[in-house]
């Protein structure tokens, strides 16, 4: 006998929704501007029933296909890496940038002096579950990127300057944790999110479309 709608956990249902709200979209079914109404409404709404009427009237399925392209886009990039356990970026009366798909150490000390730097780990490649960023911070400013799925803990402090923390930590146990310690003196860190699940969940799906598209 299936579980009742309301006694599955609500998070399942709302992936679940997602995913075919994403698939149906992808093969023209509904609208771009259907499918981010549809969006919007399962991800904020906190019932059962209202989540799966989302869907209701959609008669296409995800496949394992789907399946596939979706682990490998949303999953934290994990890989064995031979790069150095420490990294150090130096910012002296200049700045650097550190994205794509760099191999992520289980450390990483910053010192800005009059400079800025901004360290994205959007796409970045973690060898390890904890990494920890030293930060020394002076008369500049540093910004650090980070994906929704992945915690992070601001322990740095500063004095005459402002540490801004709009990363929520609500990933699993098993999501990198990221720790940021240090000082930022007549300076700034900024610790920001570059997309958020529902800019992921758009670009996504007009991949997929474009992808069913080429295939047609």
């Amino acid at each position: 006998m299936a579980v009742k709608l309301e006694d599955r956990p609500i998070e399942s249902i709302r992936e679940e929704t997602i995913d075919r709200l994403i698939y149906n979209y992808s093969h023209g079914v509904i609208s771009s501007e259907a499918f981010e109404r549809r969006l919007d409404a399962a991800m904020a709404s906190h019932n059962h029933q209202e989540i799966a009427d989302l869907v209701a009237d959609l008669e296409l399925n995800t496949d394992p296909e789907f399946k596939s392209q979706k682990e490998r886009q949303f999953n934290i990039n994990y890989a064995a890496s031979n790069s150095d356990d420490t990294d150090t970026i130096v910012n002296v009366f200049g700045g650097s940038n550190r994205s794509g798909q760099w191999a992520v150490p289980s450390e990483v000390r910053v010192l800005t002096v009059f400079g800025g730097s901004d360290i994205d780990f959007t796409d970045a490649i973690f060898s390890t579950q904890h990494v920890t960023i030293k930060v020394v911070c002076l008369f500049g400013g540093d910004t650090i990127y980070v994906p929704e799925n992945v915690n992070v803990i601001s322990k740095a402090f500063c004095i005459f300057g402002g540490v801004d923390n709009k990363a929520p930590s609500i990933a699993s146990r098993q999501a990198p944790t990221i720790t940021i310690e240090g000082i930022v003196l007549f300076g700034g860190l900024d610790i920001k999110i570059r997309r958020t699940i529902k800019e992921k969940f758009v670009a996504f799906a007009n991949q997929m479309k474009t992808m069913f598209s080429d295939k047609t």
